[in-house]
C-alpha cells in the first residue's frame, strides 16, 4: 500500500487530504467535551473579543494531532525536505500554545520559544533564506545574514497568524488559502513531499473550519495560530528557495519571493501596518489593540463572515495578480503589491472616517 500511494501521487493527494479531514473531525467533539466538562473557555472579558458568551478555544489541538498523525504517514522520504526537523518544532510550539491557551504564558517566554524553534528550523534544519533574489539591487547573502534574516521571517510570520485570529474563520481560511496555493506550486513542480505537508495541514484546517465559522463553536486558540503560522512560512521559504536562480539552472516559476509574499500578504501587511502604527504612537508593539484589518472592517458594520470572506477575496486577487504579472521581476512585484494592500487599507480607512460622518455603516450603504 504505501508503494502504491507514493507511485501514484494524486492518489496520495487524495487520502492526505480525507485523512486530515477526518482525523479533526474525530478529534473535535472530545475536545469539547473536555473542554466543557473543565469549565475551559475563552477569556469573554477581555476588551479584543468579540463574543458575548464563552467558547472553548483548544481547536489548535485537533489541527495538530490531524497534522501530526497525517504527515507522519503519508509523507514520502527523500532528500529534498526532511520532516523531522518541523515536527520537532511544532511539538515545541504546540507545547507552549496549550499552555498559553489553558492558563496563559507571558510575552518573553513565547517569543524565547519561537527563537528556540527558529533555530532549529534555520541551523539544524537549513530552511532559510540565502538570497534577496534582486529586491534592492541584492542577490546571494552571507551566512550569518541568511541565518538571521531567515529567524527574524519565521518569527513574524508565526506572530502575524497568531495575530490575524481575531474573528472566527479568518486564521483558518487564510491558513488553507495559501497552503492550498503552495501545495499546487509543489506539485506543479514535482515537489510532492512537500505537497504532502501543505495538504495535510489545509486537510487538518478544513475539518476544524466546521466549527469555527459564525457562529463559532470551537477557537483555535495559540495551539492552532501558531501551528499554521509556522507550517506557511516554512512552505513558503521551501518554495521560494527551490526556485532560485543560480548558474546553469533557471527557476520553474519566475518571481518566486513576491509570489510567496503575494500567498501570505493578509497576515503580513496587517503585522507590519499594526507593529508600525504602535511604534509611531510610541507605544510598546506588543501591546494588544483593536486596530488591525479585521477590527476595522467590523466597524464598517460586516459580520465576522463578511470581513472573513471579503480578506480571503482580497487574498486571492492578490496571488492571481503576482502570478499574471509575474514576468515583471521580484521588485515590481513587491512594490505592485504593497502598494495594492496600501490602497486598499487607505479605502477602509476613508469608509470609516465616511460612516462615522453619516452615522450609518457601509453595509447598510451597500444594501
Amino acid at each position: 500500500m504505501p508503494e502504491f500511494l507514493h507511485t501514484y501521487h494524486f492518489v496520495n493527494y487524495i487520502f492526505t487530504i480525507f485523512t486530515s479531514i477526518l482525523i479533526t473531525l474525530l478529534a473535535i467533539p472530545s475536545i469539547l467535551h473536555v473542554a466543557r466538562a473543565r469549565h475551559l473557555y475563552d477569556d469573554i472579558g477581555h476588551f479584543r473579543k468579540e463574543h458575548d458568551h464563552g467558547i472553548p478555544r483548544l481547536g489548535g489541538v485537533a489541527i495538530f494531532l490531524s497534522f501530526s498523525v497525517t504527515v507522519l504517514i503519508f509523507s514520502i522520504i527523500d532528500n529534498s525536505f526532511s520532516v523531522s526537523y518541523l515536527l520537532i518544532s511544532s511539538m515545541i510550539l504546540f507545547a507552549v500554545g496549550v499552555k498559553d491557551d489553558l492558563s496563559g504564558v507571558n510575552s518573553s517566554t513565547k517569543f524565547l520559544v519561537q527563537f528556540i524553534v527558529s533555530l532549529n528550523l534555520v541551523i539544524l534544519g537549513d530552511i532559510r533564506l540565502t538570497s534577496m533574489y534582486g529586491i534592492l539591487g541584492v542577490y546571494d547573502l552571507p551566512y550569518f545574514i541568511s541565518v538571521c534574516l531567515s529567524i527574524l521571517v519565521i518569527m513574524l510570520l508565526i506572530n502575524a497568524f497568531n495575530l490575524i485570529d481575531g474573528i472566527d474563520g479568518l486564521a483558518a481560511v487564510t491558513g488553507i488559502i495559501a497552503n492550498s496555493t503552495f501545495a499546487v506550486l509543489f506539485i506543479y513542480i514535482h515537489q510532492y513531499e512537500l505537497a504532502i505537508v501543505s495538504l495535510a495541514i489545509v486537510g487538518a484546517i478544513i475539518g476544524f473550519l466546521r466549527f469555527n465559522l459564525t457562529p463559532a463553536t470551537l477557537f483555535m486558540g495559540d495551539t492552532g495560530s501558531l501551528l499554521i503560522g509556522l507550517i506557511s512560512v516554512v512552505m513558503a521559504i521551501k518554495f521560494v528557495e527551490l526556485n532560485k536562480l543560480t548558474i546553469g539552472q533557471s527557476a520553474q516559476i519566475y518571481s518566486a519571493p513576491a509570489l510567496a509574499l503575494a500567498i501570505l500578504i493578509g497576515p503580513v501587511f496587517d503585522t507590519i501596518r499594526i507593529f508600525t502604527i504602535r511604534l509611531i504612537k510610541g507605544g510598546s508593539p506588543f501591546v494588544a489593540d483593536r486596530n488591525h484589518v479585521h477590527h476595522r472592517m467590523l466597524k464598517l458594520g460586516f459580520s465576522h463572515l463578511q470581513t472573513t470572506l471579503i480578506l480571503a477575496l482580497f487574498n486571492i486577487l492578490a496571488i492571481a495578480a503576482a502570478l499574471l504579472f509575474r514576468g515583471y521581476g521580484n521588485q515590481v512585484l513587491v512594490i505592485g503589491i504593497f502598494t495594492f494592500t496600501m490602497i486598499f487599507n487607505w479605502a477602509i480607512t476613508f469608509f470609516i472616517r465616511s460612516t462615522e460622518r453619516e452615522g450609518v455603516s457601509l453595509r447598510n450603504l451597500i444594501m
